[in-house]
């Protein structure tokens, strides 16, 4: 596969892209078949690498995994759950930090799990010792090795009592994936609550889970002893919408974005519409589009849910190049998340990055020596420049940049947008952007 994507941006993007699940359901829906004992059915997936780490560490794990591309269909079997080599799940998961989600579920099947080292996009602090921790708290032995790490659960996995000193998704997802057949109850404090994470709820209740989620971010559940199958169609990806929408601004295009849903992108659509973008909110969509008249700056800070998502955050500075007057930025979920504006200035936008907290309340790492706060001065023409993505999210905030800019830009390591974003080469050209690869 190609690594090097050019685009000849100045071009408006015009016309209708279909987003499906969210990459950040689907795959933990997946995890999810293995703590089944039948079948279950997954719909609306969505063509990304990260749908084809998980089919095949369910498949070196003994799951039977039938999927249909083309409808988004894909039926796990994890009649024979099995044991697998190190070697095996280092293979195919890479860099992704899935495999630490299959832990709960391989200690209820199988008595034990084995994990490689873990990878991920570098935004920040993400250790994994926090699921450690939490496997821990029920009951687990973990044995730190040369080739991964060992975890068994000799006498069984106990329900608990949790409470997290953040609202981590991940440890909130690590706590469900291993609480729904532990013994007795587990009480989860100051947990996440994402739509991905309500989603993530529904399918283990449809599988027989026993699930309460309160209004206090304490989440509660009762363990069961066994769990069937489930049938599910994904929430939509609201990151790869956000995503579009911010497109269509920075080009002064006019995207629908089919499949796009209004409640969970609520917060992305105030700031949307406060910069000055265009919406038309539909039962099948929604159609984001530059106005005409200049885009406003804004303050504003990411938070978790329900507050802006961080995976906006990038796309949206992008967008904010182009606003008239002076932006502030708070980025309070990742510490090292605005490192990605550097290129941007090489386009020709002027961002300056601060250790202090700006624009908001005081966060975790107001204290700590990083630059996670962002004043944008604009709007600032931006011209094609040579890049190279650095993460998922700041690698599609690029291709915006480049969408927008005038003259070609040259971006490296676009395969990483494979990881979250369906087909967006395919997109790219119904678009109507101009692009080719060598």
């Amino acid at each position: 596969m190609t690594s090097t994507f050019h685009v000849r941006g100045g071009r408006p993007l015009k016309g209708e892209i279909t987003v499906r699940g969210a990459k950040n359901l689907v795959s933990k829906a997946m995890v999810a078949a293995l703590l089944g004992e039948e079948p279950s059915l997954l719909r609306s997936v969505p063509d990304i690498r990260d749908v084809a780490i998980v089919t095949e560490l369910l498949k070196v794990h003994g799951v039977k995994v039938d999927r249909d591309v083309a409808t988004g269909l894909i039926r796990m079997d994890p009649s024979n759950v099995e044991r697998a080599h190190a070697a095996e799940i280092d293979a195919h998961a890479g860099s992704s930090r899935i495999p630490i989600l299959f832990c709960g579920p391989l200690l209820h099947r199988l008595g034990e799990a084995i994990i490689p080292d873990l990878g991920g996009c570098r935004i920040g602090d993400r250790p994994i010792n926090y699921h450690l921790d939490v496997l821990r708290e029920f009951g687990a032995h973990v044995d730190k090795r040369e080739l991964g790490i060992h975890i068994t659960a000799p006498n069984g996995l106990k329900g608990t009592k949790i409470h997290l000193e953040y609202p981590s998704v991940g440890a909130t997802e690590q706590v469900l994936l291993t609480a729904v057949r532990a013994e007795g109850v587990t009480e989860l404090t100051n947990a996440a609550v994402e739509p991905e994470i309500e989603d993530l709820i529904a399918v283990l209740q449809k599988m027989g889970a026993l699930i309460t989620l309160q209004t206090d971010r304490t989440i509660t559940i009762e363990g069961v002893e066994r769990l069937g199958g489930y049938e599910h169609v994904a929430i939509p990806d609201r990151i790869e919408a956000a995503s579009w929408a911010c497109a269509a601004l920075v080009t002064k295009g006019d995207v629908f974005v089919q499949g796009a849903q209004q409640k969970p992108m609520s917060t992305f659509l105030n700031v949307f519409r406060r910069i000055g973008g265009g919406l038309d909110i539909t039962d099948d969509g929604i159609r984001f589009f530059h106005p005409g008249e200049p885009l406003r700056s804004i303050a504003m800070e990411t938070d978790v849910h329900p507050g802006f998502m961080t995976d906006w955050q990038q796309p949206l500075v992008v967008a904010l190049t182009q606003a008239e007057g002076i932006s502030i930025v708070h980025e309070t979920v990742y510490e090292n998340r605005l490192g990605f504006t550097s290129a941007l200035n090489d386009m020709g936008a002027r961002i300056q990055v601060y250790r202090e907290c700006l624009g908001g309340s005081s966060c975790r790492f107001g204290w700590r020596n990083f630059n996670h706060s962002a004043v944008i001065s604009g709007p600032k023409a931006l011209h094609g420049a040579d890049i190279t993505v650095p993460d998922l999210r700041g690698g599609f905030s690029y291709l915006i940049a480049a969408l927008g800019a005038e003259g070609i830009s040259s971006i490296h390591g676009i395969d990483l947008i494979d990881r979250g974003y369906e087909s967006f080469r395919e997109k790219l050209t119904a678009l109507g952007a101009e692009y080719w690869e060598d």
